[in-house]
């Protein structure tokens, strides 16, 4: 399932209530509090650093996989999330994405801009979503 938002703060919040309706068509509600904090922080990040034309679009994915979903955010802008140490001023958007998903990354597209994705898991017996049981 996939999207195309105007790069502009309201898309974050209509981001997320796809994710959450895609969430419950696939039965995996115990995923949701995670996952939507998760695509908050990594739409929020395309909408405020991405430094692109006007007009280009912020595009969501969210795909279904064994025990949960990789959430994409494919945006226009060359230049890759770094994340940095959290401080009075922010900073703390990656790190809540790197603590609330299984895993995370970014990678080149095909055309122009980068993909930034995080894999979210249902919790293995009983707890809250997020890092596989190791």
């Amino acid at each position: 399932m996939k999207w195309q938002w105007r790069r502009h703060r309201g898309c974050v919040g209509l981001a997320r209530a796809q994710l959450r309706k895609a969430l419950a068509g696939w039965g995996m509600g115990e995923l949701e509090e995670s996952a939507v904090l998760v695509v908050s922080e990594l739409v929020t990040n395309a909408v405020v650093h991405a430094r692109v034309p006007p007009g280009r679009e912020i595009q969501t994915r969210f795909v279904r996989q064994d025990r949960g979903v990789r959430i994409e955010v494919h945006d226009a802008s060359s230049v890759w999330p770094v994340p940095r140490v959290p401080d009075e001023d922010g900073g703390y958007g990656l790190l809540l994405v790197e603590t609330l998903s299984s895993r995370w990354g970014v990678a080149e597209r095909r055309g122009v801009g980068k993909v930034v994705w995080a894999v979210v898991l249902a919790p293995v017996g009983g707890g809250r979503a997020g890092r596989a049981a190791t």
